[in-house]
């Protein structure tokens, strides 16, 4: 059955603020090996400009997954997730998350399409702080291998 398009559009929020904190970020750089110090230590992040310690660049998918596991768990969408495969992932940043921030994430279904008999979902989700400052936005496409129904390739 294809992707519900009539969906294109439709919002997500985080049920809750997500708190960046030192831990949580050091325990980041740890799962993706990355010994980067300004991720560790806080004098080093401070001596390359910033507030305090910073997280690596591809962070946010874990405020992402909250919102836009919404999206794709949504009855609604009809999203056969056993046919997805991670398509492709960016970010577009107006700053670096650093510790200390209280982020919300708004997850758009930006685009739903078809290309060679799958079904292409875009998902944009929009981190930003407690005051309305933009952060981040993570862009997520996901394909759905043969989602396309009869006649839409």
């Amino acid at each position: 059955m294809a992707i519900n398009r009539d969906l294109l559009g439709r919002v997500y929020r985080s049920p809750e603020p997500y708190e960046v904190t030192r831990g949580k970020i050091r325990e980041f750089a740890d799962a993706i090996q990355d010994p980067n110090p300004v991720y560790r230590d806080t004098a080093e992040a401070k001596a390359a400009g910033y507030a305090d310690v910073i997280a690596p660049p591809t962070f946010p998918i874990i405020m992402g997954m909250e919102a836009a596991g919404q999206a794709v768990t949504d009855p609604e969408l009809r999203l056969d997730f056993s046919m997805v495969v991670h398509g492709d992932q960016r970010f577009r940043y107006s700053r670096p998350l650093q510790a200390g921030d209280v982020v919300t994430t708004v997850t758009t279904i930006s685009d739903i399409k078809v290309l060679g008999g799958n079904e292409l979902i875009t998902l944009e989700s929009e981190i930003s702080t407690l005051a309305g400052e933009h952060v981040v936005t993570s862009v997520n496409m996901l394909v759905v291998r043969g989602g396309a129904a009869q006649g839409e390739k």
